[in-house]
């Protein structure tokens, strides 16, 4: 009998031993892993897998001595947006970024790096088990609410336009793993669909906590671009929405042209904002671009379809009608959101024919623009004015319509009073004021300076408008969106012929 222990004991021993072996090799070795994109595994000589989350417990069939595991060589492809970024560059995808894109990329590699890292601990997996507790009803959530921030903090992403924020960004967010509850969406829609969500819960004590808890079941990163705040009622709950997000264990990842502290300047009752900048501030990292190049307008920039002079409507039509080839335009209706419709004048083939004022100087918002373009692929939109004190709300419509046809990769077709630039030189921040009060002061002053608008937020935003607008028509985003529309045609083909089959 006691010949049996000591021998149980000398096999745990051994076993013990060669364990230790194993893990110190390993060990030594886990500055040079690192982790792969297109895969949940290390890998190994001889096709030798290990999961990534496991590591460091490592099992190994065949055994091996100290000396003979530490001369193992470990290789493998880094991943990461970093890496994405110079592969597309070498490949010609890209054109070479500048200093202040790197020090960006940078930052993202290193989040991505810390989420990767605590991937577990943060609840990334869609389909991991969730830890079982013994109190987690909705009774004990309510006695003894609990916290779970994430160990990882977020970033805060702002500079100037066409610095590449959104493109970064997305660079981030397509190299994490497809399982992971993350999600990448336009502010405007986001925000869209919280109120959405608290019609829905209208009556409840707390209607923000459940929407936070919808959210963040759904999406533990939250990937949010355009980051602007200009209606009192998005910032008045954003600061209570946010916490519960935060609280729930969401990483925000944001992209705005604005700084934590500039944003909602000059709001309506912006000191009940000022709570959600601390929060946004405390979870996440704020991190600038400090690029001065407009990317968008390195593009070959042709005049596309955007059409200078007035009474230029029966060229809009005739460009319209060769758009729409055989088909018949006719009025139409589109859904939008909580049973609200939108009317279109014309519409056929996905191209929809509006004159300014009917979609411009309507009290429309986001909602109705993201329902158009849902629909329509294409907008021939006819008189688009320069802009001034005198059309200032119709302004601030313009530049989400603009937003949200470059979110979704639409075609813009137009005729305007001027350029791009042009059509907002009238409108000013506080500062570019100041600095043309002694010129309009003087009695020698334009006679548009009664026109002057004067406002930081539509200021600050023309000039993303005029960045996009000039990408718009360039000949890469029409080439792109033409390309984009073959392969959606293709793929409908497709569908048709699975359907017949």
């Amino acid at each position: 009998m006691r010949a049996a222990v000591l021998s149980i004991r000398n096999l745990r021993s051994a076993c013990r031993h060669q364990r230790n072996t194993y893990s110190s090799a390993f060990v030594r070795r886990r500055s040079h892993l690192i982790e792969s994109s297109s895969s949940s595994v290390y890998r190994l000589p001889n096709n030798a897998k290990i999961n990534k989350f496991l590591f460091p417990t490592i099992f190994i069939s065949r055994p091996f001595s100290t000396d003979a595991a530490s001369k193992v060589n470990v290789t493998v492809n880094r991943a990461g947006p970093l890496v994405e970024y110079e592969r597309r560059i070498a490949a010609g995808e890209l054109v070479d970024g500048d200093a202040c894109q790197v020090g960006t990329l940078r930052e993202l590699q290193r989040l991505y790096d810390e989420i990767v890292e605590s991937a577990d601990a943060c609840r990334l997996d869609r389909y991991a088990a969730p830890e079982k507790t013994v109190r987690n009803g909705w009774f004990w959530s309510r006695l003894m609410p609990q916290s779970s921030y994430s160990p990882v903090n977020g970033l805060y992403l702002y500079g100037g336009v066409g610095t590449g924020k959104t493109m970064l960004m997305d660079l981030f967010f397509d190299q994490l793993p497809c399982n992971w509850r993350k999600k990448r969406i336009h502010f405007h829609d986001f925000m869209l669909n919280v109120h959405s969500r608290l019609q829905r819960h209208k009556g409840v004590a707390d209607p923000l906590e459940v929407v936070a808890g919808e959210i963040s079941d759904e999406a533990i990163l939250l990937c949010l671009d355009e980051f602007m705040v200009t209606d009192v009622a998005d910032a008045l709950i954003l600061n209570r929405l946010f916490r519960h997000l935060f609280s729930n264990g969401v990483i925000l990842v944001a992209t705005s042209n604005r700084a934590p502290d500039n944003l909602y300047e000059g709001g309506l009752q912006r000191d009940l904002f000022l709570p959600f900048i601390e929060t946004l501030k405390e979870r996440c990292v704020v991190h600038e671009i400090g690029s001065a190049v407009d990317y968008r307008k390195l593009t070959s920039a042709e005049q596309g379809f955007y059409f200078i002079g007035k009474d230029l409507s029966g060229l809009l039509k005739q460009k319209f009608e060769q758009l729409i080839g055989e088909n018949v335009a006719s009025p139409q209706v589109v859904e939008v959101v909580m049973g609200r419709t939108l009317q279109v004048p014309l519409g056929a083939n996905g191209c929809a024919y509006f004159s300014f004022e009917e979609l411009c100087d309507k009290p429309l918002g986001a909602a109705d623009y993201f329902g158009l373009f849902k629909n329509f692929h294409t907008l021939a939109l006819e008189g688009v004015p320069k802009f001034g004190l005198h059309n200032r709300t119709a302004a601030y419509r313009f530049v989400t319509l603009v937003d949200v046809m470059y979110e979704n990769r639409s075609r813009l077709l137009c005729t305007a009073e001027g350029s791009p630039q042009e059509l907002f030189e009238n409108v000013v921040t506080v500062s570019d004021a100041q600095q043309m009060a002694p010129r309009t002061s003087s009695r020698s002053r334009r006679n548009d300076d009664s026109d002057l608008c004067v406002d930081n937020e539509l200021g600050f935003a023309k000039d993303r408008t005029i960045s996009r607008l000039t990408e718009m028509n360039s000949k890469e985003y029409l080439e792109q969106h033409a390309e984009e529309r073959k392969l959606l045609s293709q793929e409908l083909v497709n569908a048709d012929a699975v359907v017949q089959a």
